[in-house]
């Protein structure tokens, strides 16, 4: 079952990349902040990299005017997340939080086989926003589909 909304986030070890990589604990990088976390099923693939992290970058601005913190989730490594954030021109305030072994995606309970697809364990397309590590809204996309999880969505749907 997934998370719902009015749960805490679970508090899971992974990497997050800004100016650098670190390795932190969700329960601490979500503590005592408004954050809108969205999750892309992989780096460099055509949806996320087209239309969800650039939708994001171009909006960051107004999630920031908002007091709201912005972070990317994604099922790859810490230096395949770096190097989409480059090439992406990422922000570094626009954290990139890499779950390379799926622990917190499975945590969550939003986890996606995409073994069909030669991609083995990633994350389902979601937004959510959390206050001090309480989900608030929680928006999952429907197989295929790419709607509710965007900036323009987050946006509407925090008011």
């Amino acid at each position: 079952m997934s998370i719902q909304v009015g749960q805490t986030l679970p508090d899971v070890e992974i990497r997050a990349i800004g100016a650098e990589v670190e390795q932190v604990h969700t329960g601490a990088l979500f503590a005592g902040r408004k954050v809108v976390m969205f999750a892309v099923p992989g780096a460099f693939t055509p949806t996320c990299s087209n239309r969800h992290l650039p939708g994001y970058v171009q909006h960051f601005g107004d999630f920031q005017s908002r007091g709201i913190a912005v972070m990317c989730l994604a099922v790859n490594d810490a230096y395949v997340m770096q190097a989409w954030a480059a090439a992406q021109h990422v922000p570094h305030e626009l954290r990139m939080l890499a779950d390379g072994n799926g622990s917190f995606t499975r945590a969550l309970g939003l986890e996606l086989d995409g073994s069909g697809y030669g991609m083995g364990l990633r994350a389902r397309r979601f937004a959510l926003y959390a206050v001090d590590g309480v989900v608030k809204i929680l928006q999952v996309e429907a197989p295929g589909e790419f709607r509710v999880s965007s900036a323009e969505a987050m946006l509407e749907a925090i008011g």
